[in-house]
């Protein structure tokens, strides 16, 4: 090969060099619209849900000061929130925010709302006294903080994630730390979702927009997901991906399908029998606007990736896949002879589990402690430790099957993680193990879940 042309080909490779480079420079950083769903009164009234943003590349040295990422650091969710200390946003780093803990490892495996409010209430100890202060008496304060961290408890999230660039998330930084950040939040013209249109608008200008029409003029979170989509389809050159993060399976109540204006209003009987009756016309317009703006059609959960607090994105689980599970998990039951119905499994452990105490073991993993038989009994809380207490076997099987009963029968099909349902399949056979030694044995399931799928953020389909 002549020089010119090894000079040309090593310009090639060069090239190709600076592009894998770009790309993975590219895909380092990304900004994902969350839209949460409603719970609790908020959800009977209105069910708009929420609307919060992850940054993967932007981190923080306190709620309320942000700065660059260092290496091995998984970004913050920032959001605005009515009444938090005066501020008009805070930003939590991403675990926390969803599970109120600080490694994925030590997430409950069914949480219970004393549970929750324990967990918050350390993390908030250790890490928010100076936006959430301790009562006058040392107590766990009132307000609406709770909504900071552990947002997982209460509801399912659905992420749509674009890609961002490192010199973006810069200008964000500055933005935010050099502006005023004291809350002026309202309702209909101020609102999370007002905020969140705000960063993404940031990052690409106007492209995100409230509807005059489908939603009164108020911003709410689904309009936001819809228009991210919409933008997504007319620049494909960009890249998205979009996401599920489960509701945690335990007895907290379970979250609904997040609606616009017009829509919660079409969709709730309270609201349009009572106007069909007095006013006919005016029920006849809201059904004309929610059929003319399609505001019924929009799936957040369309060709969406799971999230694995791992850190890996895998493929939702199949109908087939989840059918299988609850024949075999049936089938395992019978097999231990178990009187309680299946449906009702999770039931009877949250009954058990509201006698309890969470506290952390000399590791910092979440236990639970109950008085049993006039003894203390301690088991493991999470899937890391549920083996490291000293319950009996038969007290471990029984939170595992309360898990896999919450997620095969209350989770959404498209919210179960592959390799965790998997993963607590095989915990369940080793606490059968423990307790049926020398019977005969089911063969695990855990083949029908192929390994985790890795992959970028910004590139998940």
């Amino acid at each position: 090969m002549s020089y010119r042309r090894m000079a040309a080909r090593g310009r090639e490779i060069c090239a190709l060099c600076a592009m894998l480079v770009a790309c993975a420079s590219l895909a380092s950083a990304s900004a994902t619209l969350f839209l949460e769903e409603p719970y609790g009164k908020m959800g009977f009234f209105t069910a708009t849900g929420h609307s919060a943003v992850y940054l993967s590349n932007v981190c923080a040295d306190s709620p309320v000061v942000l700065r660059r990422c260092m290496p091995g650091e998984n970004g913050v969710v920032i959001s605005r929130y009515d009444g938090v200390d005066g501020y008009d946003w805070l930003a939590i780093p991403l675990i926390p925010y969803l599970y109120a803990v600080e490694r994925p490892e030590d997430i409950p495996l069914f949480a219970d709302a004393k549970m929750v409010a324990f967990l918050r209430d350390q993390y908030r100890r250790k890490y928010l006294e100076n936006v959430a202060p301790d009562g006058p008496s040392g107590e766990t304060p009132g307000g609406i903080w709770y909504q900071l961290v552990g947002s997982s408890y209460d509801r399912t999230i659905y992420g749509f994630e674009i890609e961002t660039t490192s010199e973006q998330d810069d200008a964000l930084i500055h933005e935010l730390n050099s502006s005023p950040n004291s809350s002026h939040f309202h309702l209909v013209w101020n609102n999370c979702a007002d905020f969140a249109k705000h960063i993404i608008n940031f990052y690409y200008p106007r492209s995100l927009h409230r509807s005059v029409i489908a939603d009164a003029g108020i911003t709410t979170p689904k309009q936001m997901a819809k228009m991210l989509v919409k933008f997504n389809a007319r620049h494909p050159q960009i890249q998205f991906s979009r996401m599920v993060i489960a509701q945690v399976p335990g007895s907290m109540p379970r979250s609904s399908n997040p609606h616009g204006v017009v829509e919660s209003f079409f969709k709730s009987k309270k609201y349009i029998l009572p106007s069909a009756l007095v006013s006919p016309v005016f029920a006849g317009s809201v059904l004309a606007v929610f059929v003319g703006t399609g505001a019924g059609h929009f799936e957040p959960d369309r060709n969406a990736m799971v999230f694995n607090p791992d850190g890996d994105f895998e493929q939702p689980l199949s109908s087939a896949e989840r059918k299988t599970y609850q024949r075999q998990f049936k089938s395992l039951l019978a097999e231990y002879g178990d009187s309680v119905a299946a449906g009702s499994i999770d039931k009877e452990w949250a009954k058990l589990q509201s006698k309890a105490k969470t506290d952390f073991n000399d590791q910092g993993a979440p236990i639970l402690q109950l008085h049993l038989e006039g003894s203390l009994i301690r088991v493991g809380a999470s899937a890391a430790n549920v083996f490291d207490g000293n319950a009996a076997p038969q007290l471990v099987r029984q939170i595992l099957e309360a898990r896999l009963q919450s997620e095969l029968h209350h989770s959404t099909r498209r919210g179960i993680s592959r390799s965790q349902i998997a993963r607590d399949w095989n915990l369940l056979q080793r606490a059968e193990s423990a307790t049926f030694v020398g019977t005969t044995r089911l063969s695990a399931v855990s083949s029908l879940a192929p390994a985790p799928v890795h992959v970028s953020l910004v590139n998940a389909p």
